[in-house]
């Protein structure tokens, strides 16, 4: 630890990512990517982007991007703030909502940058422990003193909270911003987007780099009322104006108005993930009831670790967590047919193996 570190640089403990293999022989199934390419028009758009203006700066109010989401959702342009991925969004929604003197609340397992914001930010919280069953407790998240952040679906753990339960939490915490984290909500029944026009403390924030297949162009939006999305606006342009680029801009645009082709990959993930639970169940596995495009799974016989380290050795990588409750169940993304027909494959092999050594 370097002396000339800050304070804040000596508290900071950083967000693991999932592991990243630029191996061509490597299946990767640990980081929840869209298994699909994104759709042709955004392929034409940001090519067209580049014979253009790179010269010159991108719009920092991201005009054209915002209506485009506000229109595929019923909302104004003034509902939605976008920004560079929504991790970074949800980095400006801490600093906008949650205060250094009052104690925010998330579930004890779930997207582990929330505690890494939170001490990032000197912001006191308190962790809820799951039910049983991996559910969230709602009546837990009431009346909190700071604020409440929570992803649905959950993760790592896939469980998709009804909307009723959305409304509770935020109902009963009228003078605080409850955000909803829906980086997984295409893949899920309904999302908390519906309740915006009823709530102005509550604020939706999603991603484009599952459903729409655009983790490398790194673009996450927030929807809320217009005041929530002034204070994101407020912050940003504290930082930084541009957050998004050129060709982040016109091909997320052009990823939001091809709605069919969207419809198209998030249905055949779907599909592909209910078959997978299907065929998990019956090599023993316990599967929670995803409404996410990954599954979270524990074996019956086989500890989980064991399992990661062996499909890693066989060109495989999933997601392992080492924390506590979680860590006999592993993390696996759905892929295509192909992919997790070469995931079974594999696995088969390894308990087949396992099997064959105690005998």
């Amino acid at each position: 630890m370097s002396k000339f570190w800050s304070e804040t640089a000596k508290r900071t403990k950083p967000y693991v990512p999932g592991e990243q293999s630029n191996e061509p022989n490597i299946l990767k199934l640990n980081t929840n990517e869209n298994p699909y390419p994104p759709s042709p028009h955004v392929i034409e758009a940001i090519k067209e982007e580049l014979e253009r203006k790179l010269n010159l700066y991108p719009s920092p109010t991201v005009d054209q991007l915002r209506e485009a989401i506000a229109g595929n959702l019923q909302l104004s342009s003034e509902n939605v703030f976008v920004g560079n991925g929504s991790d970074e969004v949800l980095a400006f929604a801490f600093m906008a909502f949650f205060e250094p003197n009052k104690k925010i609340r998330f579930p004890a397992i779930s997207y582990s940058f929330y505690p890494v914001y939170a001490n990032l930010f000197g912001i006191p919280y308190e962790e809820v422990q799951l039910n049983r069953d991996f559910t969230l407790p709602a009546d837990a998240f009431f009346q909190s003193e700071g604020g409440v952040i929570f992803p649905n679906p959950n993760a790592p753990t896939s469980v998709y909270l009804q909307l009723d339960a959305i409304k509770e939490i935020v109902e009963n915490n009228p003078n605080q911003v409850v955000i909803v984290d829906e980086a997984y909500i295409d893949f899920a029944s309904e999302s908390a987007v519906t309740l915006i026009n009823s709530y102005e403390n509550l604020l939706v924030v999603q991603t484009m780099s599952k459903s729409r297949s655009l983790a490398g162009l790194r673009i996450g939006y927030a929807m809320g009322h217009p005041e929530l999305i002034q204070a994101l606006v407020r912050i940003k342009d504290s930082f930084n104006s541009y957050t998004l680029d050129r060709l982040a801009i016109a091909g997320g645009t052009a990823a939001v108005k091809d709605t069919a082709y969207f419809q198209q990959t998030t249905e055949k993930i779907v599909q592909t993930r209910d078959w997978v639970i299907e065929n998990m169940k019956k090599r023993g596995f316990y599967v929670l009831d995803s409404q996410a495009n990954f599954i979270f799974a524990s074996h019956y016989n086989e500890p989980a670790e064991d399992l990661y380290v062996e499909l890693k050795n066989s060109g495989v990588l999933v997601r392992h967590f080492s924390k506590a409750l979680i860590d006999n169940y592993l993390r696996i993304t759905i892929g295509t047919d192909e992919n997790m027909q070469h995931f079974f494959k594999k696995l088969d092999e390894i308990i087949d193996s396992k099997k064959a050594s105690t005998h």
